[in-house]
Formats: C-alpha cells, sequence, structure tokens
C-alpha cells in the first residue's frame, strides 16, 4: 500500500479544510501530553502545526521511517502495527487527543510501528522542530517534557512485568 499524500492545511482564517491557530492550540489542550505546556506554548505549537486528512487505508507512516514529529487524533480511528521480531497484535486508537508517536517529537529515529488510517481521520501533525525549539527556550517545559515521558515509559515497562514473570514461569 503507498502512503497517503495527506492533504494539509492551517490558517488564521476559517473555512474549508483549514485550522484557526486557536482551534490546532484547542487540539493540543485536549492531547494529555500537552499539558506539560502552557497555553502560550500550545499556541506557538498550534501555529506551527498543520490539519492533516487521510482517507481509510491510508497509511500514516510505515515502521522503519522516520516520523518529522507527532499526530495528534482529532477525529477517526488509526491502527498502529509493530513491524519485526517483536510483532504483536495490532491495535487501535480512535480517542481524541491520542497523541501517535510521542517520541517522535524528540527522537530523529525510525519507529518500529506501522500507522494506518481504519476510517477517515483528521489529525493535528506537531513537527518535532517545534517542539524541540520551544524546549530549548525553557528548560522548565523540557523537565516537564523529559519527567512525563519518564512516567510514560515506566507505566508502559511496568505493565510488562505480568508478561515477563509468566514468560519465565513457563
Amino acid at each position: 500500500m503507498p502512503f497517503a499524500v495527506p492533504r494539509t492545511a492551517l490558517s488564521a482564517h476559517p473555512g474549508r479544510g483549514s485550522m484557526r491557530m486557536d482551534d490546532a492550540a484547542g487540539v493540543l489542550a485536549r492531547a494529555d501530553f500537552f499539558e506539560i505546556c502552557d497555553e502560550n506554548q500550545r499556541q506557538l505549537l498550534g501555529f506551527a502545526s498543520d490539519r492533516r486528512h487521510f482517507d481509510a487505508d491510508a497509511v500514516i507512516y510505515k515502521a522503519g521511517t522516520v516520523p518529522q514529529g507527532a499526530h495528534v487524533l482529532i477525529e477517526g480511528t488509526v491502527r498502529a502495527r509493530r513491524e519485526g521480531a517483536e510483532a504483536g497484535r495490532p491495535y487501535a486508537l480512535s480517542e481524541p487527543g491520542s497523541v501517535i508517536s510521542l517520541m517522535a517529537l524528540i527522537l530523529d529515529k525510525p519507529r518500529p510501528v506501522t500507522f494506518t488510517a481504519v476510517t477517515d481521520c483528521e489529525m493535528l501533525f506537531v513537527p518535532r522542530a517545534a517542539f524541540l525549539k520551544l524546549v530549548r527556550q525553557d528548560p522548565s517545559l523540557a523537565q516537564r517534557a523529559a519527567a512525563r515521558i519518564g512516567d510514560d515509559l515506566g507505566s508502559y515497562l511496568g505493565a510488562l512485568q505480568p508478561l515477563r514473570r509468566s514468560m519465565k514461569e513457563s
């Protein structure tokens, strides 16, 4: 399946297919991770972000590629499928405000997951460069981001502990 070329738009003027900066900041305010940002920082990220539409079955990005930032789900359902030796069962994301590829905001590395639109999806793309610029300008934001990512990783690893124990017992 070829990559989809998303239709994008960001405008200071409301209209069909566009998103006002205030609307983008509102999307970020509803995204759990971006609670680490104050209102002004969400406004700045919203200005640098763009709204993207993906048709059903479109590949948002494929495992092995380096995403240039993260997507925030506005509407629709996305399927995530881990590739390679650690491939598992696919899972779906449909909660508005879900952040897709959070680590891509700070890491310039290939991701092991393919994300595909199950339904038509609307997303807000947040570029890594914009997020990192804010983090470099505000050390307290950098601290909050590091703490939040650390907490998320700790929760993820904690959730794996029962699986690890059951594998040792087998």
